[in-house]
């Protein structure tokens, strides 16, 4: 009996280790993925080493800035419905994060909410963009207001979509979709990081949505692909075990948050609580919050044209005066 038992463990060893292997994807090279999804718009801007992010800045010179950050395992591509639609009357720049998109690693360890905020003032600044409105989805807008928090002088205005940062409880946590649970678990990432995981991929992204068609195969290959790019699975994995130097989101901490805050949150996103975004707006005084009935997680992508309404609405009542003193759209220099 007991030699059964070990030839059937072992056989299924044999199994799930052969599975395994055959599950295996290798990196794939920045040269290959920046020639299937960079643009005529994109541009590189070097930190340091071979390091550099990737980034998009379209619209007028003189017009007022918006940065837009995506959120976790995503890219600038979220952004893309947004950004066709502002791009005529402001200065839109979207940015891949570290270790996301088309943007290198910058210190695997390091990765995180404090890096990403630092990144974001580096690109800004070096730009030469002073003021600017910060737009954040998710974990974007985690990082959004950590730098509402640390550069308060540099904002003209906040936008939240669907922002993460507040802690979860115990029934928020398990309703969250399998694939965060998975990555949740130290044994379950050290197995995963290597494999194939477009399956998985395509049903966080269907999680993310309440209109699941919206979820195509391109879009869940542009997710695998890039999720693939050499130090991105290392990056992912730091972003889930590491939460060093990460603030979490309390009444006390945002309420000195003075600058105008736009939260934008789908009532059936599955990631983020819609309770999280009225957390939001009634810790930061003057905030507007809109409630999006039958929207997931992402907004900016499953209801563009009445998010990028509201948006617009806010910027010509609350943070800027409409000008047509600009110049043509141009891409930014190299």
């Amino acid at each position: 009996m007991l030699r059964r038992l070990i030839a059937i463990f072992v056989t299924v060893a044999i199994i799930l280790g052969a599975g395994w292997f055959v599950m295996r994807r290798s990196d794939i090279g920045y040269d290959r993925l920046e020639s299937m999804y960079a643009n005529t718009d994109s541009r590189f801007m070097p930190m340091g080493g071979d390091m550099r992010v990737h980034y998009r800045d379209v619209g007028p010179r003189n017009a007022p800035v918006l940065v837009l950050v995506h959120g976790f395992s995503a890219s600038l591509h979220t952004w893309e419905p947004w950004v066709q639609g502002l791009r005529k009357d402001y200065r839109v720049v979207s940015l891949d994060l570290p270790g996301h998109g088309l943007s290198r690693c910058l210190d695997v360890s390091q990765t995180g909410i404090p890096q990403f905020v630092d990144t974001i003032d580096r690109v800004t600044r070096e730009l030469g963009i002073d003021h600017f409105t910060l737009v954040g989805s998710s974990m974007g807008g985690h990082t959004a207001w950590n730098y509402a928090l640390a550069h308060p002088d540099r904002l003209d205005g906040l936008v939240l979509v669907d922002a993460s940062g507040w802690p979860k409880s115990g029934d928020e946590a398990e309703s969250s979709p399998l694939v965060f649970k998975l990555l949740a678990n130290p044994l379950a990432r050290s197995v995963m990081k290597d494999l194939d995981m477009t399956g998985m991929i395509r049903g966080g992204l269907e999680d993310s949505f309440v209109d699941q068609s919206l979820v195509t195969e391109d879009m869940v290959q542009r997710y695998a692909a890039l999720g693939r790019a050499p130090c991105h699975r290392a990056a992912i994995l730091n972003l889930m075990t590491d939460r060093n130097g990460r603030t979490e989101a309390s009444a006390e901490t945002l309420a000195v948050i003075a600058v105008p805050t736009l939260i934008l949150q789908g009532e059936q996103d599955n990631l983020v609580p819609a309770s999280h975004g009225e957390k939001f707006n009634a810790a930061i005084s003057g905030s507007v919050l809109k409630l999006y009935p039958n929207v997931g997680h992402v907004p900016q992508e499953e209801i563009p044209d009445q998010s990028l309404a509201d948006l617009r609405d806010f910027l010509s009542t609350q943070v800027y005066v409409a000008s047509e003193d600009v110049t043509p759209d141009a891409a930014a220099d190299d």
